[in-house]
């Protein structure tokens, strides 16, 4: 049976308070409300933009989804979980502060921000799914431990997986650090020394201190990179390397496994994805970014694969061609999808229930 998917329309360009009503009315017409009851820990999982990005999820479009949850329960809060790359974002301290930089106060919003990880990323707990990658996965202590799980979600590109919606933010998002090591491992940069122009820019973005120079260009200890991309991320020279037909595919399904282990941790979830500001890359690059298409709506589901995959085809429909594979022709972006339906993630069919 197909799933249902929830589309309202709406853009920047409309008022906050507008938006933020379209968002609540998709919250209630998709049922996800329903399913919260009082005294429940809900984890609102978000993610908060790096320092300097303009393309996450603002919290005033979400207080009308907010309040409602409010009506229903007291213990509401946001998380996000500590990144594996050097940033704003990598402890639990600074984390909270960009949370606060970017509107994600409790004199705003109403609810906390709890980095759902810890300090430095170590709080987590092992669920059995028994898949090919993964016998246990490792999801963060906060959002295991939640009652109703909302992952809430900003549709970009992404430099490892051509694409990021619902099912990156569910499975990197929601891994404590050795979790996100796990999903990137596969990943093994080379330097292509003809490029190279000897900047140090990798060496200081590395977190693992795994690129050095030599003779002016830099070099990768391979038994010291954790695959993390942050170098393909920052290089200006196009110098760093990745054999992409195995690796993304094999980061693809690793994320797919681990968005089994939250859905398996959670009896009651829901998934929201805004395509606003679509940008080429991710909210983990630190500058703001131009959108790559026009505003197109909010969409809504129980159902993190066929989210994902309505929110796809809306763009692709809207730009007449596979917008994804445009930017990145090197990454099939589709495994994630389809590999996360064969495990029975979710599903690929879906009926597409407009909202006015």
């Amino acid at each position: 049976m197909n799933s249902k998917v929830y589309f309202i329309q709406t853009a920047r360009e409309e008022n906050v308070k507008v938006i933020s009503e379209k968002a609540k009315k998709i919250f209630i017409k998709s049922g996800l409300a329903d399913s919260i009851e009082g005294s429940s820990f809900v984890a609102l999982k978000i993610h908060f933009g790096e320092k300097n990005n303009k393309g996450y999820i603002k919290p005033e479009w979400l207080q009308g989804i907010i309040s409602l949850i409010r009506e229903k329960t007291i213990y509401a809060f946001f998380t996000d979980t500590n990144t594996l790359y050097r940033g704003n974002r990598a402890e639990a301290l600074s984390h909270l502060k960009i949370a606060q930089e970017h509107g994600f106060s409790l004199e705003l919003t109403g609810i906390p921000v709890i980095i759902a990880d810890g300090l430095l990323g170590r709080d987590y707990q092992e669920v059995e799914i028994n898949q090919k990658h993964f016998s246990k996965v490792k999801i963060a202590r906060a959002i295991f431990d939640s009652d109703f799980f909302l992952g809430l979600s900003h549709i970009t590109g992404h430099i490892l997986t051509g694409f990021g919606g619902t099912i990156k933010n569910i499975s990197m998002g929601c891994a404590s650090k050795t979790g996100k090591l796990e999903q990137h491992s596969d990943i093994k940069p080379n330097i292509n020394t003809y490029k190279c122009n000897g900047c140090k820019l990798c060496i200081l973005i590395c977190p693992v201190e795994a690129i050095f120079l030599k003779d002016d260009k830099a070099k990768i200890y391979e038994e010291k990179c954790i695959g993390c991309g942050e170098c393909l991320a920052v290089c200006r020279q196009g110098a760093v390397r990745i054999n992409w037909d195995e690796s993304s595919v094999r980061v693809q399904e690793k994320m797919a496994e681990y968005a089994l282990g939250i859905l398996q941790t959670k009896k009651k979830f829901g998934f929201i994805n805004f395509i606003l500001k679509t940008t080429k890359d991710c909210d983990c690059l630190a500058k703001d970014q131009s959108p790559i298409i026009e505003d197109i709506g909010i969409l809504a589901s129980n159902d993190p694969i066929a989210v994902d995959k309505a929110s796809v085809d809306l763009i692709n429909e809207k730009a007449g061609e596979d917008l994804f594979k445009k930017i990145y022709p090197q990454i099939d972006w589709k495994v994630q999808l389809e590999y996360g339906a064969k495990i029975g993630v979710g599903n690929l069919d879906y009926e597409l229930v407009k909202i006015d």
